[in-house]
């Protein structure tokens, strides 16, 4: 028994000892694969953890290369808004700048404009100033009167070196020539004709009259700060203005009166008639007239009373005192009617010739001398009532003779050409007339032929003042 215990025993020491080997083994299996389990582990944490680390460090490095790009990108950003800021800065400055230069543009121009306004102010106020001055340097004229040459007594000598000689004709011309030698201020200085009666010893003046600008009718100019601003005229009262004007005629009147005596010897001329007309242009027909708007017939004595150099002679009241005629309305160009009332200056005046008592009843025209029948003419003419003289052959602007009718409101001065012809007179001839008519300011032309005038003079005569005398009527008015 304790054999087979022992065995047993030993079976089962045995079998214990295979359970103990078959426990240590699978414990150290155990342990092996505890161990495996570990390493295992650890190398999965290993691993982990390097994988963990190179994703920390790809990470890392993504975080790195983002901040880096971010940087970047800020860098890039900062740069580019620099840029901006700084584009900006210079397009403020560069704007700012162009608006100082502007500004300071606008500043010149306003300012160049200021001058140029006061400039321009200044211009035209200069310029009314001037246009002023210009319209009383015009009213200067006034002091025609005033300031009258001295020395006028010298310029007789040639006027009586021609009387001395016999030339009537030149002594007029002298004193004509003497009178127009005068200076006068610009504008009031008109031509002067002269005629001379030595049986009477008088001298007949005509002197042309300035018109009625010769007065300006602005009273001055002066500056007007408007819209533009301008330079306006003041216009002169017309009251003014008219009164201005007569003084001045009665002015020209008294010295062309005072200088007509002064080259005149006092032997040979003791009274003057004096015209003075004007040239004008009628309004209502457009021709030329010449109203007489002062005459005076005046002696030297009377005239001496004058003192024509006293500051408070009113010329206008000398003239009444002198009893001259003077237009009421001068400025108006209302006439007056002239103490001589034609100026036989203008032709030279040929001696008269009897040619009447050598012919007998039924002359034949056509043969008579030429400057017979034209005294023939004359004495037609003052069977009739008028006044009338043979011009001389040379320089007689185409004139045969002159007549006058003194009929106070029809009468006038004629012209008269003769025609000693048995042809018809040409329409160019009366045309020719009728020119000489509106020349010589007379009041009609009178053509007579011994023959005959043409349809064409007959309707043009009555329109022009002239007057056709055929073949019948000078047979008939000197029987």
């Amino acid at each position: 028994m304790a054999r087979r215990k022992s065995l047993a025993a030993q079976l089962l020491q045995v079998y214990q000892e295979r359970q103990k080997a078959k426990a240590a083994a699978a414990k150290r299996a155990e342990a092996e694969r505890a161990r495996q389990a570990r390493e295992a582990e650890r190398i999965a944490a290993a691993r982990a953890r390097e994988e963990a680390r190179r994703e920390r460090e790809a990470a890392q490095a993504w975080s790195h290369t983002q901040k880096e790009k971010q940087a970047r990108q800020s860098a890039d950003a900062r740069r580019a808004e620099q840029i901006v800021r700084d584009l900006e800065k210079r397009n403020a400055a560069r704007a700012k700048e162009l608006e100082q230069k502007r500004r300071a543009e606008v500043r010149k121009k306003a300012a160049a404009e200021r001058l140029a306004k006061q400039e321009t102010v200044e211009a035209m106020r200069r310029e009314a100033l001037k246009r002023t001055a210009e319209v009383e340097e015009r009213l200067r004229v006034l002091s025609v009167l005033r300031s009258r040459p001295g020395g006028m007594h010298q310029l007789r000598l040639k006027a009586e070196q021609a009387f001395g000689e016999g030339d009537l004709e030149g002594f007029a011309v002298s004193v004509e020539e003497a009178l127009g030698s005068v200076g006068y201020p610009q504008g009031v200085g008109g031509t002067r004709r002269v005629a001379f009666a030595p049986e009477s010893r008088e001298l007949v003046v005509e002197v042309e009259l300035p018109g009625q600008a010769v007065v300006p009718s602005v009273a001055q100019y002066r500056f007007k700060a408007s819209t533009p601003p301008a330079v306006v005229p003041q216009p002169r009262k017309e009251a003014e203005t008219k009164a201005l004007y007569r003084d001045l005629v009665a002015r020209l009147a008294l010295r062309a009166i005072d200088e007509a005596f002064a080259v005149t010897p006092p032997a040979l001329v003791d009274q003057i008639a004096f015209n003075g007309k004007v040239r004008a242009k009628d309004r209502a027909t457009g021709k030329t007239i010449e109203p007489c708007l002062v005459s005076v017939r005046v002696s030297r004595e009377g005239f001496a009373d004058l003192v024509l150099d006293e500051p408070e002679l009113d010329p206008v009241a000398s003239l009444h005192h002198l009893n001259a005629i003077v237009s009421q309305h001068p400025y108006d160009l209302e006439p007056v009617r002239p103490v001589v009332s034609f100026d036989l200056s203008r032709y030279k005046i040929a001696p008269e010739r009897d040619v009447v008592a050598g012919l007998d009843s039924r002359p034949d025209l056509v043969a008579m001398d030429p400057t017979d029948f034209e005294h023939l003419i004359r004495r037609l003419f003052e069977k009739i009532g008028l006044k009338s003289w043979v011009t001389q052959a040379s320089r007689d602007d185409g004139i045969d003779a002159v007549a006058v009718n003194e009929e106070p409101l029809i009468g006038g001065l004629c012209i008269i050409q003769a025609k000693r012809t048995k042809n018809v007179v040409s329409a160019e001839t009366v045309r020719a007339v009728a020119g000489l008519v509106v020349d010589k300011g007379a009041s009609k032309g009178i053509v007579v032929t011994t023959a005959w005038f043409g349809k064409a003079s007959w309707d043009f005569a009555p329109r022009n003042r002239v007057e056709l005398i055929d073949g019948r009527h000078p047979k008939a008015l000197h029987q």
